[in-house]
This record gives C-alpha cells, structure tokens and sequence, in this order.
C-alpha cells in the first residue's frame, strides 16, 4: 500500500506580440511589397499585455495491492487505487471564462454598424489587471475564479476516482506449459494544463486591438482612406475557454485474457484477447453558433451580421474545452518466442485490430482538437488515425556455425563467430482524414465539371462558422487503385454546397501500408577472456533491400494532386561500425 502528494508548478508567459504587426495584402499598389514600401498597410494587430500566469496543480493518491496464490494453480492481483487530482489552477486567479448560466440575454450587447460594442451597451465592465484601467470589455457571461461561485480551477473537480485492479494467472494442468491470463484496470487522469494556458489570453486580464481597411505604417492610429485618428472599439470578443458542464475526468477501462502454451523447453505461444474502453476524453468546440438554418444564407452573404445571429450577443467565438468524446481499441495478438535450435533464436508475433474514436488531429495522439462539426456529436466518429488493421513482425538472430568451433585458432578468429540479426515488419496504413480545403469557385476543384455555383464549399462553412472544418461530399464507394498518381480515386468526390457539411465519413480511407527489412551482421574478436577485452565490428542494413515505401498521400480536395502518393520512407541506409572494449 501507498499514497503520495504532488505539487506541481509552471509559470508561462502568454503567446502574443506586444511589439504589433502589419499585414500588406496589395491593395492598393496590386504588389504587397510596393504598398510596404509606401507605408499602406491593411492592417495592424498589437496584443495589450504580455501577461503570464501561475499555474498550480495538486495531485493526491493512495494505493493497495495484493498477490494471492488462492490455489496451487490459480494466483490473483487484487488492487485499489484512488486519484485525487483537482484541476489545475491560476495562482492569482487571473482567468476568465464564459458561463452560460452568468449570461444575462437582457444585457445583450448592442452591436454597431462597424461590428463593434457600442460604449452604451449593458454587460460593459472593466479589467482587475491595472495596466488596462479604464479599458471597456463587454463582460455579460464571464466568471472569474472566486466570484459569483466560479471554482478556482474554472471546472468542478471530481473526487471519485476509484480505480479497482484485478488479474488473475490460472495453471491448467499444473505443470506449468498451459496458463491463462486475464485483467482488468480503470485509469484516471486530468487534463493536465494546456486547456487553461489557452484561456490565459481571455478577458478580462489581456486583450489586444486590431485596425483593419488601411492604417499607416508609420503610425498604425492613423487611416488611410479619412487621415483619422482611430481609437480602439468595445470589441466583440474571441473566448476560448472551459464547459463547467462537460467536464469529467477522463477515465480508461483497460482489459485483456489469453492463453500461453509451452512447447519443448525452449518455445512459447500467446494468444490473447486485448481491449480498452476511453470515456470523457478532451476535444474543443465552438458553442457560439447560430442556427443551423441559417449557414447558407450566411455563407452567400445575404444574412446579417454574423454577430448578430449568434445566440451570445458581445462575442464572435466562444471555443470550449469538454471532456465529452469516447473511443475504444479491440485485438487480438498472438505471439511465439523460440530457440529453434542451438544457432538460432526467433520472436514473430502479430496483431489484429481496430482503435475507434472521433479525434481530428494528424496521425498521433493529441488532445485539445477542434470537432469538425459543432452541431453533430457523431461527425468525426471513425478509425482512429492510430488505427492500424494488421502488423506483424519477425525478428531472429543466427550465431552462424561455420568455424565457429575449428581447431584453427586463426580461422575460428577471423571467419567463425559471425552473427546475422533481422526484424522485418509489416503494417497496413493509417486512416486518412479527407479535408476540402478552400472553394470559391468551381476552377478551384480537380474535377470541376462537378461543380456548380459560383461560391460553395469549405471556404463558406468555414469562413462562417470559426474553429470547424469540412470534409467533401463522396458519390457511391471510392475506388483504391493504390497507384503513385491515384492511390485512391479522385474523381468519387464532390464539393459540398454553401453552409453544409459533407458526407465524406472521418477517416475511412487507408493510406500505404509498409513493409521492411533491417539485417545487420556482427561479430566479437576477444583480445582477453579474462580481461574481456574485445573488438566488435557491425554491419547493419535499413530497408535491406531498397523497397519503396509510400508514406503520405494528399488529402485535400482542392489541391491539384489529390489522392496522389506524395512522400515515402527512407532508402536504403547502410551503417558500419566498429567498437573497441578493454
């Protein structure tokens, strides 16, 4: 049994440029350089404060566990484990977040024709950080830690985190050769601070102006067009932040059961049944949304205001971070482990499988990606990008007999002792998320006589909706020629219309699979046994046989080699080596 007690500690500045930033667009010379040169800029960007905040968390935990031999034959693991883990807090409480149950619609914000607040808007407020006093924020939904009973970790935290641990080892026969095995566990954990470093930039405490439609580059105060002094607006703010409603501690439920068989005395066979079940895991969603209705007549721009047609009047954005999203893994594995004869060892094993889960981020683990599609649960649910059907492996190493044991001292020295090595894996591919990229007109697309319209596609829904993403619309099953130029078929895609989503389903086409070769040879000439002293030469060989691997494949609809492989692994490598020991 145990317990234990952590603290830990970060301090991290806010990511901004307080220093401000121009950005040319050509709009007045035709050549962005040009207007540089003249000082016409479009726009001018400066962050308020560089702020830094103190983030704390504390981890608490105890523990018991137990081995149990019930029987001759049958031992059990019996274990318990609690997780205190509050969630991570700012020192000095220097957040803000929005909550929905502190937003009150008769304070909603008046919006002026520029798309600004107007200072006689109710919700307005001021900052508690001092270097902005007198700044004007419009503040209607927004908690701050300690106040209006916000918790200290914006979230509530969840002290139930029981985690039992069972497993057993059962001797069939009681000879040792047949054993099954089996376990179960649950494994907590807390999101464990980025979801609050990327609140840190809210309002109240930081803030930032923007002066769009031409500014001076000697002095970004000044308009182009009117030669007015510009003044920074009530903006209509950008909120990432926390769902206090959807923010349970993500939990997995891991459990596995096989059967290993002794062969001889020198060779093992394992088969086993592997799973896992992951509940409340993070992703961000944009909640400030508009009804759905709505996106294709905003998308043409025939709608009014953006801001004007969401529900939470005084802000544009409001991104949230939930733990809401879930997956599971299922395989089977089968492994054998054998010294074939007395030169030769062998391990090969192989895994069928299936990971399934709604993550959007590339072809690793992340946490903290946007959905898609804010108003489907279900959009993104597919193959993980983890997900990988089949692998398998051999590896083996040879202690080559050839005058290994000869009489010739000079012989057994030079030509005897070598020793051959080699694992050779085989994968099938990783899913492949199609995207739609940007579409503004149909010469945009590879197959454009399947367009129509002159404004459609991803540009729309994502211009429109802020923090989503699109996949194209597939017509009937895509064909997977699985060639250099069309590892899938193009031509089974079609843009989506104004403000919808597509129907392409989340990664459920494959990419390469691979297939590789790594030999190396080696041997030990001992100057000394009693010293063991020696000088060991290595030969070792990377993709043996120079067998192209394609890796990554083009995934955007837009883009004009899409389905077209676009990388591989690396070449042959050969490396030699030589290693002196005394």
């Amino acid at each position: 049994m145990g317990a234990s007690w952590a603290l830990y500690k970060k301090i991290q500045d806010l990511f901004g440029q307080t220093q401000g930033f121009f950005t040319f667009n050509n709009n007045y010379t035709g050549v962005d350089f040009a207007d540089f040169l003249l000082g016409y800029a479009q726009s001018y960007n400066e962050l308020a404060v560089q702020d830094h905040g103190l983030w704390n968390n504390v981890s608490w935990a105890a523990y018991v566990q137990d081995n149990w031999r019930a029987t001759k034959r049958l031992t059990l693991n019996l274990g318990l484990r609690w997780d205190g883990v509050p969630h991570t807090y700012e020192a000095n409480n220097r957040m803000g977040n929005f909550y929905p149950s502190l937003y009150n619609p008769a304070d909603a914000a008046v919006i002026l024709p520029d798309g600004s607040i107007s200072p006689a808007s109710p919700g307005l407020g001021t900052s508690p950080n001092p270097i902005l006093a007198g700044q004007q924020f419009y503040l209607n939904g927004i908690g701050i830690p300690g106040k209006n009973g916000v918790p200290k970790g914006l979230v509530d935290n969840h002290w139930a985190a029981f985690g039992p641990r069972l497993g057993f080892a059962y001797d069939v026969t009681g000879q040792g050769k047949t054993v099954i095995r089996g376990g179960f566990g649950t494994m907590y954990e807390r999101i464990q601070g980025n979801d609050m470093y990327n609140a840190g930039p809210n309002i109240p405490f930081s803030t930032s102006v923007t002066f769009n439609n031409g500014v001076l580059l000697a002095n970004p105060s000044t308009s182009i067009s009117t030669g007015n002094t510009l003044t920074a607006p009530i903006t209509v703010a950008d909120i990432t932040g926390l769902d206090r409603k959807q923010y349970k501690l993500p939990v997995v439920y891991q459990y596995s059961i096989g059967v290993q068989q002794g062969f001889g005395a020198k060779s093992v066979l394992s088969v086993s049944y592997v799973g896992n079940q992951s509940r409340h895991q993070n992703d961000y969603r944009e909640t400030n949304l508009p009804d759905q209705s709505l996106l294709p007549s905003i998308a043409a721009g025939t709608a009014p205001s953006y801001n004007t047609l969401v529900p939470y009047l005084g802000f544009h954005s409001i991104r949230q971070s939930e733990t809401v999203q879930n997956g599971h893994y299922n395989s089977l594995q089968a492994e054998f482990r054998s010294q074939v004869m007395r030169d030769v060892s062998i391990q090969a094993a192989y895994t069928y499988s299936k990971a399934y889960d709604p993550a959007t981020g590339s072809n690793n683990v992340q946490d903290l990606n946007n959905v898609s599609n804010p108003y489907s649960a279900t959009y993104d649910n597919g193959p993980s990008n983890l997900d990988r059907r089949n692998i398998a492996f051999v590896n083996f190493i040879y202690d080559i007999p050839f005058l290994k044991n000869s009489s010739n001292r000079l012989l057994k020295t030079t030509v005897g002792g070598w020793q051959v090595s080699g694992v050779v894996s085989f994968a099938s591919g990783n899913p492949i998320n199609i995207t739609e990229g940007g579409i503004t007109n149909c010469a945009a697309i590879p197959t454009p006589s399947s367009c129509t319209g002159s404004l459609i596609g991803t540009a729309n829904i994502t211009n429109v909706l802020p923090n989503t993403s699109n996949r194209p619309n597939v017509n009937g099953s895509v064909s997977t020629p699985h060639t250099v130029d069309s590892w899938f078929d193009a031509s089974a895609f079609s843009p989506t219309a104004a403000g919808e989503f597509g129907n392409m389903p989340h990664n459920s086409v494959y990419g390469p699979g691979r297939q590789n070769w790594n030999i190396a040879l080696f041997k030990s000439f001992v100057f000394s046994e009693s010293r063991g002293s020696r000088l060991e030469l290595r030969a070792e060989t990377f993709n043996t046989f120079n067998h192209t691997q394609f890796k990554d494949v083009s995934n955007t609809f837009t883009n004009s080699n899409f389905g077209a492989v676009t990388t591989a692994h690396d070449p042959r490598e050969i490396q030699l080596g030589v290693k002196v020991v005394f």
